[in-house]
């Protein structure tokens, strides 16, 4: 997917906050928007060497034991940037999100260079009346109930969350 007009709403779930000390991604998705539609998904769980604490397994729901067969970094990292191509990268808090991505790609020696925008950041400036800016709160305030069957702290629900938002918020205005 080399279009740069496409937007790729991305997630990862971690082993923690920091990817400086150690902390690792465990899960990835992105979902490539087109013209307000999602067109394409990606996602995979990541077997990295760090173990995932059992407070930091409590919000996401992966566990240990679940990334036992999975692909290793370096299988699903370059998948990834094949997939998002020149798409810019959309994130609900895109610090945190593209600052462990980056991290992962430097491992292997890649890049990840892609603009971005962040959903969190535009939802502050838009919708300054909220409560709090937490995805799910911004996707009920501007959609109602989030969709039934959709796990939040997973990566692919939450991309694809975060896609919607994106729209939502009318994204294109505020590409960075």
């Amino acid at each position: 997917m080399k279009n740069h007009h496409l937007q790729a709403a991305i997630d990862v779930e971690t082993t923690g906050l920091f990817p400086g000390y150690g902390d690792r991604v465990v899960e990835v998705a992105a979902v490539i928007v087109d013209e307000g539609q999602i067109v394409s998904e990606f996602s995979s769980l990541i077997r990295v060497t760090r173990a995932i604490p059992r407070h930091v397994s409590m919000i996401h729901g992966i566990t240990n034991d679940m990334l036992a067969d999975q692909p290793l970094p370096e299988e699903v990292y370059p998948a990834l940037g094949d997939f998002i191509g020149t798409a810019l990268l959309v994130a609900h808090n895109a610090r945190f999100d593209l600052a462990f991505l980056r991290h992962e790609f430097g491992r292997l020696g890649l890049s990840l260079n892609s603009r971005s925008a962040c959903t969190l950041e535009l939802a502050r400036r838009r919708l300054p009346e909220l409560t709090d800016h937490r995805l799910e709160t911004v996707y009920q305030h501007l959609f109602g109930a989030v969709p039934e069957g959709t796990r939040c702290h997973r990566a692919l629900d939450d991309a694809r969350l975060t896609a919607r938002v994106w729209g939502g918020l009318g994204g294109r205005a505020s590409i960075g």
